[in-house]
């Protein structure tokens, strides 16, 4: 199935690529926000088990993948702004479903934050509501990498790190990709990490009190940086909350492994998918 690609003008500030997949029998659009250094590429395992379901939409930001040359880069994207385009092509798209993995759960709980009358369900991965030990020290590494552009050992942190269960091959294309990108998005990277650091652990989450739609959060059983029981901070927060662990898998998920991938498949369309066909699906769907 072949995307419609399109560059839409989001506020009359940033433009942004989109890839629109349209399933002719879906009655709901899903929207997928990446994570940082990443582009709709990252999507791929994913795409795989919500286009037989859903019409998909992916992404990127202003600062990357097909976005980048089209916007001007002369200083870092807030995300409070990330969350404002993200808003907008909820509207655009008319799409009543999100899906964000690692970073882009900020934005995206931002935006949801809002109410926007649309969405009717959230999906949370990789994404905790608090800097643990093992996230930290992999942010102070980062400072000094991203701030001197050292490309191939940025590369190599994050693959030592957040991708340490990614298979050979992925980890290869992770290295390739990352240690190729522009300079503003390093920067950009800096500023993010800068920004966390410096916060309070709850600062950026505590709107999700606002949330009333129904989210799913998934992490994996083996990821140190964003934990599962970290993830379960967000109970507190967000009053119609659900928590999945998916068996053997780290912060990237269905990347790492079939039956990672399986299990995600499993858990997403029966959270996702409306009351009558998830009922059908539950039989089918086994506790991690």
């Amino acid at each position: 199935m072949r995307a419609h690609t399109a560059i839409l003008e989001i506020n009359q500030r940033h433009k942004i690529h989109t890839e629109f997949y349209y399933n002719p029998a879906a009655s709901q659009t899903i929207l997928l926000v990446n994570g940082s250094l990443s582009t709709t590429a990252a999507f791929a395992q994913t795409l795989k088990y919500l286009l037989g379901t859903f019409n998909v939409v992916l992404y990127d930001q202003p600062y990357a993948g097909g976005s980048k040359a089209h916007n001007e880069h002369t200083q870092p994207l807030e995300s409070e702004e990330e969350a404002a385009i993200l808003l907008s092509l909820i509207e655009h798209f008319q799409a009543s479903l999100l899906m964000s993995f690692s970073w882009g759960g900020l934005p995206c709980l931002l935006a949801l934050a809002q109410r926007p009358p649309l969405i009717e369900k959230a999906v949370i991965a990789s994404f905790t509501p608090r800097i643990n030990e093992a996230m930290r020290d992999y942010l102070q590494q980062g400072l000094h990498l991203f701030a001197n552009n050292e490309r191939s050992k940025i590369a190599n942190l994050v693959n030592d790190n957040l991708g340490q269960h990614l298979p050979t091959l992925f980890k290869r294309f992770n290295h390739r990709h990352i240690s190729n990108l522009d300079e503003h998005e390093y920067a950009q990277m800096l500023f993010n990490i800068r920004r966390v650091l410096l916060a309070d652990n709850l600062c950026y989450t505590k709107p999700c009190r606002n949330i009333d739609i129904p989210l799913l959060f998934i992490n994996g059983q083996l990821d140190r940086h964003t934990s599962p029981a970290d993830a379960r901070g967000f109970a507190d927060l967000v009053p119609n909350s659900q928590f999945r662990t998916l068996a053997n898998a780290g912060h990237f998920l269905d990347m790492e492994h079939k039956q990672a991938w399986e299990q995600m498949r499993h858990e997403l369309l029966a959270f996702l998918k409306p009351c009558d066909q998830a009922n059908q699906l539950r039989g089918q769907i086994h506790s991690y």
